[in-house]
């Protein structure tokens, strides 16, 4: 088969149905300016998939420092990447108080946190060694996984009993190789919103050698009495070798940082090929990444508005009998029912006809007959918003449960 044909004939569920997906379901654009109402299609729906956590996205006084440091830096400076022409010391800045505040002694300023992740497994492990991580873990991790040369083993979702046992069998490994364990997970799981065992994966470091990395883009800024994660959540920060975040979320920006000790920092400072071969971050998102944390660590109250926030969401669906999986985050996935083509038709509904928009998650991402909707809750909703939302999940919940949505044209054109 050719290349082409190939690739062309494995494009998941919805591809295979572009002109009834595209623009719709895939690719849709969400239109105005950032905040739970925007327009999608011409008409308002109150949004729901947007990662803007602490609603720093289009705050007046970041919007006021990013067009600041725009106009007096451009878009071009620094130029060159970090390690030859294209430090500062705002880069240095940022870096220093990011680690600060995770209480790290070093931080490492990335371009982007899916690269960044995959550079960093890259730069940390060689054939000797051997990886052990969740079977939940990002995509981003599951790719930088795929590039080591040497062996890998998977525990599931949380299962620290299966965790001990793939210790055993990478310990055995690495007596025979000279090589060392990188054990992988999230802060917080943005599918589940369940919070990694963290406590838990590093109590087993007393029976096993091995380095923990931690992903925590949907923790960072959302949990721990400061926001500053997972690790402090749980109460064992110190324990995370490797602790990494992206801005894409609490943030609202482009960028991401890595911290640990000093001398893991120096090393990935100097072997991260993804920066070292790769453009510095534009000093406008250095001088509006500096803005945003000052924000997230000295303005508890866009914290707490947040949770005021996930604590109606969540409690207000589970009062109307709805299945929010074992979140323990604002994350909130909505577990449902259904086939495909029910769920596009579903996902039609709610947004043309009560004017919610929110994540669509199917097969492959979750088994067949299931349905998830996921829902990010933000500083910037509103009580009226959660109101409005629960009002029109119970309505097609009950249009689910009467088989209307298998009787749509959009259902019908999936061959369901």
């Amino acid at each position: 088969m050719d290349l082409f044909e190939k690739l062309l004939t494995n494009q998941g569920p919805l591809g295979k149905h572009s002109d009834v997906s595209e623009g719709y379901f895939m690719f849709p654009k969400l239109e105005g300016e950032i905040a739970p109402r925007m327009k999608f299609m011409g008409k308002e729906v109150l949004t729901w998939s947007l990662n803007n956590y602490l609603g720093l996205g289009n705050h007046p006084e970041v919007r006021k420092a990013d067009a600041q440091a725009a106009a007096d830096w451009g878009m071009a400076y620094p130029m060159g990447a970090r390690m030859m022409s294209g430090n500062t010391k705002y880069h240095e800045q940022l870096e220093q108080e990011l680690a600060a505040f995770v209480s790290k002694e070093a931080g490492l300023l990335l371009n982007y946190g899916y690269q960044g992740v995959l550079s960093i497994i890259d730069a940390v492990v060689d054939r000797k060694d051997v990886i052990v991580y969740d079977a939940e873990s990002h995509a981003c991790i599951i790719d930088g996984v795929r590039l080591h040369m040497g062996k890998r083993f998977v525990f599931p979702h949380n299962d620290i009993e299966n965790l001990e046992k793939q210790l055993e069998r990478a310990t055995k490994l690495t007596q025979e190789t000279g090589g060392g364990i990188l054990v992988i997970t999230e802060g917080v799981f943005g599918m589940s919103g369940n919070l990694g065992k963290l406590k838990e994966i590093a109590a087993l470091k007393e029976k096993f050698q091995f380095r923990l990395l931690v992903d925590d883009a949907h923790g960072f800024g959302t949990v721990g009495a400061t926001g500053a994660g997972a690790g402090e959540e749980l109460g064992c920060q110190d324990e995370i070798d490797i602790y990494f975040s992206t801005f894409a979320k609490s943030m609202a920006a482009i960028g991401a940082f890595v911290a640990g000790d000093k001398e893991i920092v120096k090393f990935l400072k100097y072997n991260l090929r993804s920066q070292i071969f790769a453009k510095s971050l534009p000093m406008p998102f250095v001088i509006g990444g500096l803005k945003r944390l000052e924000m997230l660590r000295d303005n508890p109250e866009h914290k707490n508005k947040l949770w005021t926030i996930v604590n109606a969401l969540q409690s207000g669906l589970k009062e109307k009998g709805f299945s929010i999986g074992t979140t323990q985050s604002p994350v909130t996935p909505v577990v449902l029912n259904g086939t495909v083509g029910e769920a596009a038709a579903l996902s039609k509904d709610l947004r043309e006809n009560f004017g919610i928009f929110c994540s669509v998650v199917i097969y492959p991402v979750v088994p067949k007959g299931t349905i998830i909707l996921r829902l990010i809750p933000t500083a910037s909703h509103s009580l009226a918003d959660v109101e409005e939302t629960i009002a029109a999940f119970e309505a097609i919940k009950g249009k689910l449960k009467g088989e209307e949505y298998k009787k749509e044209e959009v259902a019908l054109a999936f061959g369901e």
